[in-house]
């Protein structure tokens, strides 16, 4: 019997799960390529932490959680950072002769066999703990080798680079450089950033993450590093390190605390230097089950309704970086299956997904979204994801697509889900051809969620109520700020939506050209939820606080 039978069994016989719910993480797992486990807590079935206490509790082991753990600087120096990742394994405490190691796997023999001979200690007490629980340790007591601090003293040491443009490094600088651009990726990967922003001024070069879709400062950089680190970053990028006079971009493919990073660089030349920016794509997390979008029950259903149509196109708006990419993924994966033919044209490819053939457009060598698109068509699709529909020509390609019997998914950047019909009308389709075609359109934006540690509950006053449309006194939440989410009182994010079903006296509407105000009156008397609702409806769940509703969303 394999490890997943056992554990999936171990589940079923506690009570944990119940089997109909394991056969759907089998699906799940299947499409994913992730291991049951994992399919379980994406489902929203099971958590790690319970099912790190079952497991725990079949192996006769305690499970711990690390949080609640201070770990002295001499204990964690007993294993090297190298052996801690290799064998998943950290040493908590000692009791006279024995060792305490928290482990993923508190039976691995293997293991437990080199922690004896790195640590001298003949008595090891294992306890298991979370994979995630455990690399979250990992990074914060080994972490990087030195601080910035170190890395910037190191490279004041040095002899100054005499050659303004950067073009040469010298052997001397180039340690110090490489371990200092290592520092602000990793950092920035640590700290779940999504961007990094590497901005010379007229003295000092400043360094800015985006957390949560929101701009910090993390520090100010010397200016005289300002020439080696974008050269290092143009190195890593495959860019042109002599070019400094026009725009750049690049890419940079790495492995970090065991993620797969894919780093996109652009470069834009300004009064005091090069511009960098770095988007960040952490591959693991844009692969989400539409169960963890953040969906209400009465959205989920509509829009599962809606991916699982034979035909017709399906949009999904919102501005840059509200989340648009991760649910398309994720509609994709919950449709895909051997006897469907899926085919993407994208800009860029975030995210590689099993069975799903997927190709990024190349202007250079003239593959566009419209030329891409029409291709796509002579390859027997079922369902076609087009990245984003920015022409007219792109925007009729699809429609016929759809109008021929094929599912069409896209984007557009529209503040609301009935302005996009009104758009696509203005880029010159003609509006019979909109009203037959398209089928949903979902609106989103992303807002910052509560920490879980330090969130209370307080009464707004009235003039905010008021501005709400509420009437009465009503209990809502916000962050205090604590250690875990760096005193902001957010921690992560989660989605907001409205979606329109287009039915026919909407498909009308759009035929006779009639405003975006009048289409969405008509869908609120469908029922439709706005944005705005729904972000209400979430801060009055605890989830996130009305600061961050009236952030992201039109308060009238």
């Amino acid at each position: 019997m394999t490890e997943e039978s056992n554990i999936t069994e171990l589940l079923i016989r506690q009570k944990a799960v119940s089997a109909s719910q394991v056969e759907k993480a089998k699906e799940e797992a299947a499409k994913t390529a992730v291991p049951i486990e994992k399919a379980l807590e994406r489902l929203g079935f099971i958590s790690e932490e319970e099912i790190a206490n079952i497991r725990a509790t079949s192996m006769g082991v305690s499970y711990i959680d690390l949080e609640d753990y201070h770990i002295d600087s001499n204990i964690i120096n007993l294993i090297p950072e190298e052996a801690a990742r290799k064998y998943k394994a950290v040493p908590l405490f000692k009791t006279g002769d024995s060792l305490t190691v928290a482990m993923v796997n508190p039976h691995d023999i293997i293991a437990l066999d080199r922690i004896r001979q790195l640590t001298e200690f003949e008595s090891i007490e294992s306890v298991l703990v979370t994979d995630k629980g455990l690399l979250k340790t990992l990074d914060s007591y080994y972490g990087l080798e030195g601080s910035m601090d170190e890395i910037l003293d190191s490279l004041n040491s040095q002899k100054e680079n005499s050659e303004e443009s950067g073009l040469a490094v010298e052997k001397s600088q180039e340690a110090p450089v490489i371990k200092l651009v290592n520092f602000v990726i990793a950092q920035a990967a640590k700290e779940r950033a999504s961007d990094i922003h590497i901005e010379p001024e007229e003295n000092t070069v400043r360094v800015r993450y985006r957390v949560d879709g929101v701009l910090r400062r993390v520090r100010e950089l010397p200016k005289k590093t300002q020439n080696l680190v974008a050269s290092r970053i143009k190195i890593l990028a495959g860019m042109d390190i002599a070019e400094s006079r026009k725009p750049q971009d690049g890419r940079i493919k790495m492995r970090l605390e065991n993620k797969d990073l894919d780093l996109r660089v652009s470069t834009f030349p300004t009064v005091n230097g090069e511009n960098i920016t770095i988007r960040l794509l952490d591959k693991s997390s844009l692969l989400v089950g539409l169960d963890k979008l953040g969906f209400s029950e009465n959205i989920k259903k509509k829009f599962e309704n809606l991916i699982k149509r034979p035909h017709g196109i399906i949009l999904v708006t919102g501005p840059t970086g509200s989340g648009k990419t991760t649910t398309l993924y994720s509609a994709l994966t919950a449709i895909n299956s051997m006897e469907k033919n899926i085919v993407t044209i994208e800009d860029p490819i975030e995210y590689e997904l099993p069975l799903i053939r997927q190709s990024a457009v190349n202007p250079k060598a003239g593959l566009t979204f419209a030329n891409g698109l029409r291709s796509i068509l002579r390859q027997d699709p079922d369902v076609i994801m087009v990245g984003e529909i920015r022409d007219a020509e792109t925007a009729e390609i699809s429609i016929q697509a759809a109008l021929t019997g094929h599912l069409v998914f896209s984007t557009l950047h529209t503040n609301d889900a009935a302005s996009a019909l009104a758009r696509l009308i203005d880029m010159g389709v003609e509006a019979f051809l909109v009203s037959s075609s398209i089928i949903g359109i979902l609106a989103q934006r992303l807002v910052r969620t509560l920490c879980e540690v330090c969130k209370e509950e307080y009464f707004p006053s009235g003039e905010i109520l008021e501005g709400l449309g509420i009437k009465e006194s009503e209990k809502f939440y916000r962050g205090k700020g604590c250690k875990k989410c760096d005193g902001s009182g957010l921690s992560g994010r989660i989605g907001v939506f409205e979606l329109i079903v287009v039915d026919d006296k909407i498909r009308e509407m759009v035929a006779q050209k009639q405003p975006a105000v009048a289409i969405k009156k008509q869908a609120l008397s469908l029922g439709m939820q706005t944005l705005k609702e729904d972000g209400l409806r979430k801060a009055r769940k605890g989830i996130t606080s009305l600061d961050e509703v009236f952030r992201v969303t039109e308060i009238e």
